[in-house]
């Protein structure tokens, strides 16, 4: 394993062992049932409401929040997900076509000699020596 990997796995052990002992910590604190409602006009006894205990309440709100911003920065990167596949497919037709270009070219050129480039100067200039 590398040094990176291992720091990595020690960062979010120090950072995940603590939040879950803050999690059970509070559960076990907030264990006392609360009633919610969601009738803002209803008489002492709630005609809907349905009693939790606070702990739980707590999590599912923050589990729901985590979820619903998730979604949310989802959607707002849907611009840069559809521009990152079309270039993608930009870039694949390119290559392509260069690929076919080179193939052209390579089938076009005669085959020439290979000659050191000393050689090939002394050969056009034959007054240079």
């Amino acid at each position: 394993m590398t040094g990176t990997a291992m720091l990595r796995k020690i960062i979010a052990a120090l950072i995940v062992i603590p939040a879950a002992l803050a999690i059970v910590l509070f559960a076990v604190a907030n264990r006392g049932p609360v009633t919610v409602s969601l009738d803002p006009f209803a008489a002492d006894p709630p005609l809907f409401g349905v009693s939790v205990p606070l702990f739980l309440l707590v999590l599912v709100v923050l589990i729901l929040g985590v979820i619903l911003g998730g979604i949310s920065a989802w959607a707002g990167q849907s611009r840069w997900r559809s521009r990152a596949r079309r270039l993608s497919a930009e870039l694949k037709a390119a290559r392509a076509q260069t690929e076919t270009l080179r193939r052209q070219v390579e089938a076009s050129a005669p085959a020439q000699p290979a000659q050191s480039s000393i050689a090939a100067i002394a050969y056009r200039h034959p007054n240079a020596a």
